[in-house]
């Protein structure tokens, strides 16, 4: 549990993630039922079904969030929703110059996020909720193996800071979260690569690689009411990467 959110910090809370079936999306959804929250998880079967939220608390609905219309209806369904986190994200690194591919990180990444900030939005207006994206470190700066990658991440943080000041009328904060490497399968390929995770780990003050469940601490922090005055903020979540 964490310790600066009392145990019940959201009893009686509906909670909805996009890409919440691995990684940090998975580990929020966890997270987030056993603060006491019902949670709707949208996104695709994974490679590994070990790394599934399981929890009483936690409904798993297999969508494409790339399909807006189902995208849509399926974040219509869930009726009240106190928070979204936006978590579903992709990487194809240097195909990313394939004009195909680029499409899939853009729609994946960017283009479902606004799709579900807008579905959302009406429930969350109707008692003052939250939006919690994930952005990058890749958000702050480009990545010669990532160009659609980070053009993603990068638009999800200016993304992030206009739907902040759109909502704020209707009593939604809009924040996002910039995670560094962290051990979920999107990092695979670096953290299998004895050289680049050595490159990595060598610019990361703190010296080691983050854990999905640190970062998904953080995006319970910006739902929480610890950080009610919280609205535009990027969050940093890369033991210093950034700093450095």
């Amino acid at each position: 549990m964490s310790g600066f959110i009392c145990p019940d910090a959201f009893a009686g809370t509906s909670v909805v993630v996009t890409g919440g079936t691995s990684g940090i999306g998975a580990a929020t959804a966890l997270l987030c039922a056993e603060l006491g929250a019902r949670v709707h998880v949208l996104g695709l079967a994974p490679a590994d079904p070990d790394g599934l939220p399981r929890h009483e608390r936690v409904r798993i609905v297999e969508q494409d969030v790339t399909d807006r219309d189902g995208l849509t209806r399926q974040i219509h369904a869930v009726g009240r929703i106190d928070h979204l986190v936006t978590c579903a994200g992709v990487s194809r690194n240097r195909d990313e110059y394939d004009p195909a591919a680029w499409d899939q990180v853009l729609a994946v990444n960017l283009t479902a996020t606004m799709v579900a900030c807008q579905a959302a939005h009406p429930a969350l207006a109707s008692g003052g909720g939250s939006i919690v994206t994930v952005s990058s470190m890749f958000g702050f700066f480009g990545s010669r193996d990532r160009p659609a990658y980070s053009a993603s991440k990068g638009g999800i943080a200016q993304l992030t800071r206009s739907l902040a000041a759109e909502y704020a009328a209707d009593g939604i904060r809009v924040n996002t979260v910039a995670p560094g490497f962290v051990t979920t399968p999107l990092a695979r390929g670096v953290l299998d690569d004895p050289d680049a995770s050595r490159a990595v780990l060598a610019r990361v003050p703190l010296g080691r690689f983050g854990r999905p469940r640190e970062v998904a601490t953080a995006i319970a922090f910006l739902c929480s009411p610890a950080a009610a005055y919280v609205n535009g903020a990027i969050l940093p979540v890369d033991g210093g990467y950034l700093s450095v």
